[in-house]
């Protein structure tokens, strides 16, 4: 079984609640989620590896540097304005975005509340921040760092157990239960350990809006996605269709493959077929792939109803490209099977390795 880096900090994000078409929901990205996956590869063999930690270098590389301080200092903010107490919100939550329908294309301030500086860094009123946010995101963060540093030494496959997920994280905002995108940080990683070119694989069930765009304008990064039709009405809704293929150097670098609801492993492999495939063409030397398992039946968060076996044949499809690999893990909310599908998955993504 593959080596499996975690940090405890991890599960120090709770997010107690979702805001959702104005509604306060129950959280669904809960600190159980790790908990339950560490235990299925505990109990599978993986060895677990505690992250190590490092400077920002990487991280800033991928995003704008006032998101990340503002993710540093925003709960410390929050709480010494006093909004725990008056009005009695207890999680940092945005009201007011600067949209272009409200800036109609004048130039935007940085506005002094901080109730307002929430909606410059957030896209969406359900990614709450309360007071372990930042370690926890942080600490996914080490594990990503963590895993590519490894698999830069010579491992052939590591998995980062990183909670909260990352790749709606753009580059410049955060969402969609994601703060910071830990897929793309392995990527940067791996571009600078020396793999001249890298891909990104992202089998979640929704499409990573944020790691397409911080690599949309790059060449030696390539990002392929298999996820349910955000025309169908799923998240992240604006973006994730076929016909998004980057611009500029990153021109044809983008894949997108968009599947109906309810289609099954059939259509879900032969997505994963395709990625792989452009993945071979484009000629990566090491793959990152976003494991997100919420495309499985019973999963609360999606249509897609993909099966173990699915999950373990889309790992065996990604193994048999022999790329050195760092495995990174996005969505999965249905708790009773959520361990078991990941160890499926990984199981999948070592047992067929040419080199």
């Amino acid at each position: 079984m593959i080596s499996a880096v975690w940090s405890p900090a991890c599960l120090e994000h709770v997010p107690g609640a979702e805001i959702w078409i104005g509604v306060r929901t129950p959280g669904t990205e809960v600190p159980e989620r790790a908990t339950l996956i560490g235990s299925a590869l505990a109990e599978a063999g993986a060895e677990l590896v505690e992250a190590v930690p490092h400077d920002d270098t990487v991280l800033r590389a991928v995003h704008d540097p006032g998101m990340v301080d503002h993710l540093r200092h925003v709960w410390d903010q929050w709480s010494h304005a006093g909004y725990p107490e008056d009005p009695g919100q207890d999680r940092v939550v945005p009201y007011v975005f600067p949209t272009p329908a409200m800036l109609a294309g004048m130039p935007a301030r940085t506005p002094t509340a901080v109730h307002a500086r929430a909606g410059l860094w957030c896209y969406d009123t359900m990614t709450l921040v309360g007071p372990g946010t930042w370690p926890a995101a942080r600490a996914a963060v080490d594990a990503a760092l963590t895993a590519a540093d490894l698999v830069a030494a010579g491992a052939p496959a590591v998995y980062a157990l990183c909670r909260p997920p990352g790749h709606h994280a753009a580059p410049a905002g955060y969402g969609g239960s994601c703060y910071l995108n830990n897929a793309a940080v392995a990527a940067q990683a791996l571009r600078g350990h020396g793999f001249e070119r890298v891909a990104v694989i992202d089998v979640d069930a929704h499409h990573g809006n944020g790691t397409q765009a911080i690599f949309w304008e790059r060449a030696d990064v390539f990002y392929g996605s298999v996820h349910v039709d955000p025309g169908a009405g799923w998240f992240p809704h604006f973006l994730g269709f076929a016909d998004e293929t980057g611009t500029g150097a990153g021109d044809a670098t983008t894949w997108n493959v968009p599947l109906a609801p309810r289609s099954g492993d059939e259509a879900w492999l032969a997505g994963v077929e395709r990625l792989c495939a452009a993945t071979t063409a484009y000629g990566a030397e090491a793959v990152v792939v976003s494991l997100g398992v919420d495309a499985a039946a019973d999963d609360p968060e999606s249509p897609l109803c993909v099966s173990a076996d699915g999950y373990r044949r889309t790992g065996s499809l990604i193994a048999q490209l022999g790329l050195p690999m760092v495995a990174v893990q996005e969505g999965g909310y249905h708790l009773p099977t959520l361990g078991p599908l990941v160890v499926e998955t990984l199981t999948g993504l070592t047992g067929h390795r040419s080199r």
